[in-house]
């Protein structure tokens, strides 16, 4: 029975205040800031809530839906393949793992033996968090002979753990380090993360963080030695300098470079004689830096806003004052966009996105044309790693119709073989066997073609009527390709539509797509969404009571524009750890570090940009919205969870339409949990209200 709209329970009474506030002249009322804080009472008024979501979705519907859920989130799991000293190291949850586990093989068939085993953690910090934390990230030292990897929970504070290899002999640990990652955009070797080896291998240098004033985030560069003498110095406080500080080390020189990077561009330093200098003069460029023996390889979108490849010498980037214009053209700029490069002694191998599918080609040292390596027709590719011994690649491939597969390729031949792949079996797995999956190009604000993935079961009838989800993000350059989701796969094969939209922010496109959907231009983002509802509605897809809206993070911001700008295109909307609160973001989480994408609230024309798309103070009394599900996880600090508690209480309060709930997950932060009981518990709320929504028959 579909969820009620109109008639449902009342939601549980939430306390008004008459906080105010002027900013520009303009009076704000905000009577739920109190639900910004983590109290007592915050905490009864967030269980009163998830209760009252138990009440509305519990059904039939949730009972069959999560014996299906459960039985895809125990399929098995593969990480890619990172290859050092001859060594290759990955992550593997087996059927019936709670959490993924740390693997070193000879080769990279094998089984390997066993470094580190989450599901037998004990809770030696003595905060009950051990369940709720998983291996965040692993990188080997460049001898393959130690193993750091991070151990995280919901508020991605890490511990770094270092191990031996392969008896897993602990060396040593180093607790609350702060939001320490391998990579800071995606997971490519292009792209530094806030760790990297030191040149002898018996440290690390990684950036420790911590929270500062009115929602900022402090960061000091660390140098960790370990050991019988075990030491660590504070190298750079880089507080005076503009974006977020990455790390990257080449081992052979002994060389560390440090990036300050942003929406606006990195600004490269390294460090010399024991101080730090600057590296590049262009630093309103995206670049990153690859080291590979005497050269540096600069991906950059200087003067290419679809990227190109640059090279210097190893000797002129320590040196410092470089102008890009300078470097030599490796790659040069192409109409797909170049998405990353990765290194051999020999070879190149660049990923790039075509239209948001993929395409993997093989170049030689000078930039020249080997080969194209054969990857299927809309899939997306990801984790490309090479091992420089043996001129191989790994990659992992997927599709909205295929699972995700670990390839092994050798550079040289372009031959290629698949060491392990995703399963699903049943219904879901003759779903994907019979996908149709097509491109579609819908029209936007000012005439914009904007890509639109949709997929469906052969078959379907275009007859307007059929339960269809649309899925966007549109930001911070994040693309989104073809991919697999297990859990969608019993959509498709309950007769439902799913869509994705490649909403202008991404980088579809590259950076002019980008800058596109950012800042005063961030409505074009909205209107994508609308312009692809309006699209699946008119070409005979699914009608405004059948057709939802999805997205998590900056695409929960897209949600919750759209929602209250088009209530009358969508019959649900699922909301996941959204920003909605645009004037109070940047004090909030990590808010302070994304206004180069947004604006700044405290900027009066930023202000009137990001009023005008604020979910929290743009919900109408006597408008009827279509049914909300809020996620958010009591222990995110990435987007505070206040923004989902304050939107779906001033919903509750003032929306017609509805029913608005919210879903806050316990010990979970920015995503669902590193648990296989965590995954089963969100994806099951998030289907149970969407089936129940759309009136779908499980």
């Amino acid at each position: 029975m579909p969820l009620p709209r109109n008639s449902s329970p009342d939601p549980p009474p939430t306390r008004r205040d008459e906080t105010t506030e002027r900013l520009h002249g303009t009076e704000l009322a905000d009577p739920y800031r109190w639900l910004e804080s983590d109290d007592e009472p915050v905490r009864e008024w967030t269980a009163a809530q998830n209760d009252y979501a138990d009440a509305l979705l519990d059904s039939p519907t949730r009972d069959s839906l999560r014996s299906r859920v459960a039985a895809l989130a125990d399929v098995a799991e593969y990480g890619t393949v990172e290859a050092a000293g001859g060594r290759y190291f990955r992550t593997i949850r087996e059927s019936g793992d709670d959490r993924a586990r740390l693997v070193a093989a000879e080769s990279p068939g094998d089984d390997g033996a066993l470094l580190v085993e989450p599901d037998d953690w004990d809770d030696a910090r003595g905060d009950d968090r051990t369940h709720s934390r998983s291996i965040a990230w692993h990188l080997p030292a460049p001898d393959g002979d130690l193993l750091a990897y991070g151990v995280a929970g919901g508020d991605e504070r890490v511990d770094i753990h270092v191990v031996s290899v392969p008896d897993a002999e602990e060396v040593a640990v180093r607790e609350d380090c702060g939001r320490v990652t391998r990579a800071f955009v995606g997971y490519d070797p292009t792209s530094p993360g806030t760790v990297a080896w030191n040149a002898d291998g018996d440290g690390l240098y990684y950036v420790a963080t911590s929270p500062g004033p009115e929602g900022s985030i402090e960061t000091e560069l660390r140098h960790w030695r370990f050991g019988e003498d075990d030491t660590e110095a504070t190298l750079l406080r880089p507080d005076d300098r503009d974006g977020w500080p990455l790390v990257r080390t080449d081992p052979e020189s002994g060389t560390l470079a440090v990036a300050f990077h942003d929406s606006s561009g990195t600004d490269w330093w390294v460090r010399a004689d024991g101080e730090f200098r600057p590296v590049l003069k262009d630093s309103d460029a995206e670049t990153f830096a690859v080291f590979c023996g005497e050269t540096v390889f600069l991906q950059t979108d200087h003067e290419a806003p679809r990227k190109r490849l640059l090279a210097c010498s190893l000797s002129a980037f320590r040196a410092g004052d470089l102008s890009l214009s300078d470097c030599e053209t490796v790659l040069p700029e192409r109409e797909a966009v170049l998405q990353s490069v990765a290194a051999t002694p020999d070879l190149l191998v660049a990923r790039y996105a075509e239209d948001a599918r993929a395409r993997l080609a093989v170049y030689d040292r000078d930039g020249d044309l080997l080969r194209d390596l054969s990857v299927p027709d809309n899939s997306s590719v990801s984790k490309l790693r090479t091992d420089p011994e043996t001129e191989t690649a790994f990659y992992l491939v997927e599709g909205f119709d295929r699972p995700p597969t670990l390839v092994r390729a050798d550079l040289r031949s372009g031959d290629r073989q698949e060491l392990t792949r995703v399963e699903v079996e049943g219904d879901e797995e003759s779903a994907l066997d019979e996908l149709v999956v097509r491109q579609a190009v819908v029209e936007s604000t000012g005439g914009v073609e904007v890509p639109l993935f949709v997929c469906h079961r052969e078959g379907i009838e275009r007859d307007g009527d059929n339960p269809t989800v649309l899925h966007g993000y549109g930001g911070f350059r994040s693309s989104r390709p073809p991919n697999f989701d297990r859990f969608r796969a019993g959509l498709l094969a309950d007769g439902g539509v799913y869509a994705q939209v490649c909403a202008r922010g991404g980088h579809e496109y590259g950076e002019e797509w980008h800058e596109d959907g950012m800042g005063v231009s961030k409505q074009h983002t909205f209107d994508d969404f609308v312009a692809a509802g309006e699209y699946l509605c008119s070409a005979g897809y699914t009608n405004a009571d059948r057709l939802a809206v999805t997205g998590r993070s900056n695409g929960g911001l897209s949600v919750g524009a759209v929602v209250t700008q088009r209530p009358d295109l969508w019959g649900a909307a699922v909301c996941s750890v959204p920003l909605l609160d645009m004037l109070r973001f940047h004090r909030l989480g990590m808010g302070a570090a994304w206004t180069a994408e947004y604006g700044d609230p405290a900027d009066e024309s930023d202000f009137e940009t990001l009023r005008a798309y604020s979910l929290y103070h743009n919900v109408e009394e006597g408008v009827e919205y279509p049914p909300v599900l809020f996620t958010t996880g009591d222990e995110d600090t990435r987007v505070h969870p206040s923004h989902a508690r304050k939107t779906a209480a001033r919903m509750q309060a003032v929306g017609e339409g509805g029913p608005f709930l919210l879903r806050t997950a316990s010990g979970a932060g920015h995503g669902s949990g590193p648990s296989v009981e965590a995954v089963i518990a969100e994806q099951t709320d998030r289907w149970t209200f969407l089936y129940e929504t759309l009136g779908i028959d499980p």
